[in-house]
């Protein structure tokens, strides 16, 4: 059956997704691989399919936020998909931790309120230990240094107060996003395998959230040459999952 958002059926996905939440990273990712092509376009959502070195997979953004992320992921699991991974941005939460570094999550904080309609919050939203393990070794493979550990999904991009990034901050969360615990969530409740690797676009502690320092662009310069250096480690997760 043909799904109503993505405007997707059966057979036209691939087993693996690569999920930004912007549209526009879709075709940026699918400009990293050897060809491409276009499925669907509806609302936030834009479906291609792509090989990398010999791997099928398919690229679908989902939009900002926990409510169109689970959209997504819904109907893409609905059509065969199994192996999800979030290539998103993040604000860091950590002195440590600059603009232009790159963070595999070792799970979620549910700040937000999608995943609390499908289970209790004490449940945890943690990725697959293989796509995490992936996603390590891509960035091993690519000679980067990344972070790896806990990050936090909000909802209200614009009401993460002070308090709530020193209460972040103090528990050692890494960095703050809109969609990894969702993510994480459905893909662990259907059975399915989900990661995510995010870019820091701006650091809440020291007061450089996104769009502070830019005029004309929504990333800083080298937060956008990094977002590519993610892709290419989570294209290089894509392969050793495959095999």
């Amino acid at each position: 059956m043909t799904q109503p958002h993505l405007l997707v059926d059966e057979g036209d996905v691939n087993d693996i997704a690569l999920i930004p939440g912007d549209p526009g990273r879709v075709d940026r990712i699918a400009g990293h691989c050897d060809e491409s092509e276009v499925v669907a376009e509806n609302r936030e959502y834009k479906v291609v399919n792509a090989t990398y070195e010999g791997v099928d997979l398919t690229i679908c953004s989902t939009g900002i936020g926990c409510p169109s992320a689970a959209i997504a992921v819904e109907e893409l699991a609905n059509v065969g998909v199994e192996t999800f991974i979030r290539v998103g941005t993040t604000g860091a939460l950590q002195e440590d931790v600059e603009i232009g570094d790159m963070i595999v999550a070792t799970g979620a904080a549910k700040n937000e309120g999608t995943s609390k309609r499908y289970e209790a919050v004490e449940y945890p939203a943690v990725p697959d230990f293989d796509v995490m393990n992936a996603l390590v070794a891509g960035a091993e493979a690519n000679d980067e240094d990344i972070h790896v550990g806990p990050i936090a999904s909000d909802d209200a991009y614009y009401a993460e107060t002070d308090e709530y990034v020193k209460d972040w901050n103090d528990a050692g969360i890494l960095s703050v996003e809109m969609e990894a615990a969702t993510v994480f969530t459905l893909a662990r409740r259907k059975g399915l395998a989900a990661g995510a690797i995010c870019t820091v676009d701006g650091n809440l502690v020291l007061g450089t959230q996104k769009g502070t320092d830019t005029e004309d662009d929504e990333l800083p310069e080298k937060a956008k040459n990094n977002v590519g250096r993610a892709i290419d480690i989570s294209l290089e997760a894509v392969r050793d999952l495959a095999e």
